[in-house]
């Protein structure tokens, strides 16, 4: 067991958006005919601009000291369009949730969620519980900013804090420095943004000095109403991965991983924070809705480049590089990446991951048979799960083996049926 459990991105409304990975795929277009218009209440929209590239991020993102927000909404404007006219999905009469996540959104300035909303049709954000996320990095959140935020319609923000140790932070690759993240807050519950979610980075590397009961503290004393854990990975062509692969860096021993994991799960848990999903903490009332509509299988459309839609049965991405996806948008072109419909099979195994990956886990009755529930007695033994109201749900211990645990199930349960 290595890296199971999810969270190694940015907090909420990834790109990526969850189950979407396939290794096969299907040509653009194909099985339109006869199908009928999806409606989507989720919207994610990807801002790829970053002032720096982290030293681990392999995100979709475009490095520039600062970016315009006008050709950025006009490209979101043109895909929208598109959409519209394909006809396989269609935005509801008032949105539940948007999501705008990057990146750094903050990066585009003042100006860019009024943009944004013109993009899509300010009528589609009327609803008075829209919920209206926007990601930020301190350094970038400005009186200004949050203000002009607020007036666009952003009810809820989220901070890649990632620390508040000065050391971690350079090495990170972060601007903010330790005290950015604290400004941040203050400044934008000033500007009347009180939903507020801090991401912060477990597992760092071997050697590097790091004081992780102090983050927590940290994050805790600052009294935000949701935290986001994301456990540190090597990935490929990052600095990060060079630096693994030639022996330069050492990643995090597999029990301090998990000890990190699990002192944030307890520490979190007796400050009053709600462990609702595997890598995210809540106050009362505090939960991402937007995430939930992912964890619960909901349809949901992606705008912008590297962008995710779940229009069932299809799963399709964007472009994930942001000049390929502009030259598409700007020459009327859709800009898909690929699709893939998930047989039987597949759609099973994605029920599974999603519904152990929350809290409110998977019901008993829909997992039959005496293989299931052999395994899931031993599951209890073990301390990995507990059932609750006719429903299994993992602990954090389970969630920390949660692929290896969803593909126990999904053997157990036998062969799935056709269609």
């Amino acid at each position: 067991m290595r890296r199971e459990h999810p969270g190694t991105g940015r907090a909420d409304g990834p790109a990526e958006g969850p189950g979407t990975a396939s290794a096969g795929g299907t040509a653009p277009g194909v099985g339109r005919e006869g199908e009928e218009p999806v409606e989507v209440q989720h919207v994610y929209v990807h801002a790829p601009f970053c002032a720096r590239r982290c030293f681990y991020c392999d995100f979709a993102v475009q490095v520039r000291r600062e970016a315009d927000p006008g050709p950025w909404a006009e490209a979101i404007h043109r895909e929208r369009r598109l959409l519209d006219e394909e006809g396989r999905a269609v935005l509801a009469g008032s949105l539940e949730t948007l999501y705008v996540g990057g990146g750094t959104p903050s990066l585009l300035g003042d100006e860019a969620m009024v943009r944004l909303a013109d993009a899509l049709g300010r009528r589609h954000l009327t609803a008075p519980s829209l919920e209206w996320t926007a990601e930020a990095n301190p350094e970038s959140v400005t009186s200004d900013l949050a203000q002009a935020w607020r007036r666009s319609g952003v009810t809820r923000m989220s901070l890649g804090v990632q620390s508040f140790q000065e050391t971690v932070l350079r090495w990170m690759g972060r601007l903010h420095g330790a005290e950015g993240a604290r400004r941040a807050v203050a400044v934008a519950r000033a500007a009347g943004i009180t939903d507020l979610s801090l991401d912060l980075i477990f597992g760092l590397p071997e050697g590097l000095p790091r004081d992780w009961r102090a983050d927590l503290e940290t994050a805790i004393a600052l009294d935000v109403p949701h935290v986001s854990l994301y456990g540190l990975t090597a990935e490929t062509g990052t600095p990060l991965g060079r630096g693994v692969t030639e022996g330069r860096i050492a990643m995090a021993g597999e029990t301090r991983y998990e000890e990190e994991y699990l002192e944030a799960a307890e520490r979190l848990g007796s400050a009053g924070y709600h462990h609702y999903e595997v890598s995210n903490f809540a106050r009362e009332g505090a939960e991402s809705r937007h995430n939930r509509a992912y964890w619960d299988d909901r349809p949901y459309l992606g705008l912008g480049n590297s962008s995710h839609s779940y229009l069932p049965p299809l799963r399709r991405w964007n472009l994930r590089e942001w000049p390929a996806y502009l030259t598409e948008v700007e020459s009327d072109r859709i800009p898909v990446g690929g699709e893939d419909r998930p047989d039987a099979a597949a759609r099973r195994l994605e029920w599974i991951w999603l519904g152990l990956r929350t809290d409110r886990g998977l019901p008993l009755d829909r997992l039959p048979g005496a293989g299931v529930e052999r395994r899931l007695r031993d599951w209890i033994r073990r301390g990995l799960a507990m059932e609750d109201e006719a429903r299994i749900r993992l602990t954090p211990g389970g969630w920390l083996v949660l692929d290896t645990l969803a593909v126990e199930l999904d053997g157990a349960l036998g062969d799935p049926l056709p269609g």
